[in-house]
């Protein structure tokens, strides 16, 4: 994999930054057997304020790597890029790629996604478009999809490759970013949008979380110590299932005959609460589908 690249982010909210963040960290750690291949990153934000703020705060940090910080400069810092994050807000992906010499600046580039509902057709053909005839050197475009956890390095990211596939240096190079802030996995094009709405579930289970909570809080308990102790339940929950456990033989592994377990599980099948978590990925991944103009198949 190269290295001394430089690695613009158009747009660096919060999913940015947190990319950012654990690129940063990788690169100050001298036992990683993969080195970071980015010697410079430049964030681009719409407005000085939004560029001020980040610069204030990675203003401190132990990173070898070079900052740039970045108000309207789109095209400019696509220019001096190599590989280039588009983190934009969905609404303003068109504008964005359109921008004066912007397109052109992206030609025989590494274009990643992390824009929900946007495919790599879609935003291919948005910057084949706005190109020059001058313009011959073509646009690598893959899409990824981090989910909120991120945040802490703990993420599942799931990375859709253009056809025909990429180079192995720039494969290498998508899963070393995403492997900064967790897990990585690469899915085919036909399942990429189950695959986001399953990202998206994080949020759907907190919803189990937080009925949880109020349960325990009706019975007595505090909200914090309960929160607390459902968190260390989810995270053996988590491991058991990466150790390849059947949700369905963990159930029935702590379930006693007229014990309260069963009783609980019944309480949540009479709801109708499986079905419903399920219909929440189907219903999910239908809407993306949707917006995409895709039709189910």
């Amino acid at each position: 994999m190269a290295s001394n690249l430089t690695l613009t982010f158009i747009g660096c909210g919060n999913m940015g930054s947190a990319i950012l963040s654990g690129i940063l960290d990788a690169s100050t750690l001298t036992s990683t057997q993969i080195p970071c291949p980015f010697s410079r990153i430049i964030a681009c934000t719409k407005t000085p304020q939004s560029a001020e703020r980040l610069a204030t705060r990675y203003k401190d940090h132990k990173s070898p790597i070079t900052l740039d910080f970045l108000a309207d400069s789109n095209t400019s810092a696509a220019s001096q890029s190599d590989v280039v994050i588009l983190g934009c807000k969905p609404y303003l992906v068109d504008a964005v790629l359109a921008e004066p010499g912007l397109a052109d600046a992206l030609a025989g580039k590494l274009v990643i996604s992390i824009i929900a509902g946007k495919t790599i057709n879609v935003l291919s053909e948005a910057i084949s478009k706005n190109q020059s005839q001058a313009s011959a050197a073509g646009t690598v475009v893959a899409r990824a999809i981090p989910n909120v956890a991120a945040s802490i390095r703990e993420s599942m990211t799931v990375i859709e490759l253009p056809s025909p596939s990429p180079s192995k240096e720039n494969s290498e190079i998508i899963t070393w970013i995403f492997s900064q802030i967790g897990q990585t996995k690469i899915i085919s094009p036909d399942l990429f949008d189950c695959g986001s709405m399953l990202m998206a579930s994080i949020a759907t289970m907190s919803v189990a979380v937080d009925g949880i909570l109020d349960g325990c809080v009706a019975e007595g308990m505090k909200r914090s110590e309960a929160s607390e102790m459902t968190a260390q339940c989810l995270l053996g929950l988590a491991k058991l299932l990466q150790e390849g456990q059947h949700p369905a033989m963990l159930r029935e592994s702590i379930s006693s005959p007229r014990g309260c377990t069963i009783q609980g599980l019944l309480a949540v099948e009479k709801a109708g609460v499986r079905s419903a978590f399920a219909e929440s990925v189907i219903a999910g991944t239908e809407h993306l589908k949707k917006l995409q103009g895709k039709e189910k198949e």
